[in-house]
């Protein structure tokens, strides 16, 4: 089977991560749409198993969850009325817990916001830290973390982070302005200072500047489920192991919280698709 050369599908990617959308790479890089999401599903099958194996027992002391919004193929108010919806159409939750100190996402999970989503993705957070080192989560006031935290039996100091809003519905597409914020501690003795979920809104914002599909009121969202999944495992793969930081002294998350020591290149990424293509046993594990 013909390859696109390195170079060509290194561009692809990276414009990927750099908020262009699938039909303006195809014409600046004069290839097929197919041909664009074909490696989107690849990258993004090579970049969920490589995070499902490097992130292991991070020593993480502070981690801050939160989601983001976003749809597929139409929004939820409308889904009833869509004509060949196909699964996974409406409302989609990115559910997101991030290392206060080196901002390594260490775990995500994309779904509904509901307590089966909520017990899946708190279940895999917990599975990838180090027992030896005491936690201390944030969350916002969704009741659903509470569930999950107390099903699982999660053993951290934990408080929620609760926003308060002024009454009435606010611009037609802006929340409320946030008059206030309360705290509130469920279980253990976390710090004071420590309970906020700033790091995680504020990766969620470059989320919705690194991923076109993201973009609030343009037609650019996602039309299929499974590669809203797949730009969201490649977006992640991105973020933690290539894009620098500027408040990390130019290093990566991986590298601040000593998973690697130098920064990953996309061409890795990229020599990441064509391992597991050499490999049918590997090819089978992300399907």
């Amino acid at each position: 089977m013909n390859k696109l050369p390195l170079e060509v599908r290194v561009r692809i990617l990276s414009m990927l991560c750099e908020g262009s959308s699938m039909r303006s790479i195809s014409r600046v890089c004069g290839v097929s749409i197919n041909t664009v999401t074909k490696l989107l599903v690849d990258a993004g099958r090579a970049g969920a198993l490589f995070h499902h194996d490097m992130v292991r027992a991070v020593p993480v002391q502070r981690v801050q969850c939160d989601e983001i919004w976003s749809f597929t193929y139409v929004k939820h108010s409308r889904l009833a009325k869509a004509k060949a919806a196909p699964i996974g159409s409406g409302d989609v939750w990115t559910w997101s817990g991030i290392d206060a100190d080196s901002k390594l996402i260490i775990s995500w999970h994309v779904g509904d916001r509901d307590t089966r989503a909520a017990l899946d993705f708190m279940g895999d957070l917990r599975a990838r830290l180090a027992n030896n080192v005491r936690l201390q989560l944030t969350t916002d006031g969704l009741a659903m973390y509470l569930t999950a935290v107390r099903e699982l039996d999660l053993d951290a100091d934990y408080a929620m982070l609760i926003k308060l809003f002024a009454s009435g519905h606010g611009q037609r597409y802006s929340p409320p302005p946030c008059i206030g914020i309360q705290t509130k501690i469920i279980q253990g003795n976390p710090d004071p200072k420590h309970i906020s979920t700033s790091y995680s809104e504020r990766q969620h914002l470059t989320m919705r500047m690194s991923m076109r599909r993201f973009t609030r009121l343009t037609n650019a969202f996602s039309k299929k489920f499974e590669n809203h999944c797949h730009a969201i495992a490649l977006y992640f793969a991105w973020y933690n192991w290539v894009r620098p930081h500027k408040s990390l002294d130019r290093r990566t998350p991986a590298m601040a919280a000593g998973l690697i020591d130098r920064p990953m290149t996309m061409a890795e990424i990229v020599g990441l698709i064509d391992a597991i293509e050499r490999q049918p046993e590997l090819a089978a594990e992300t399907n």
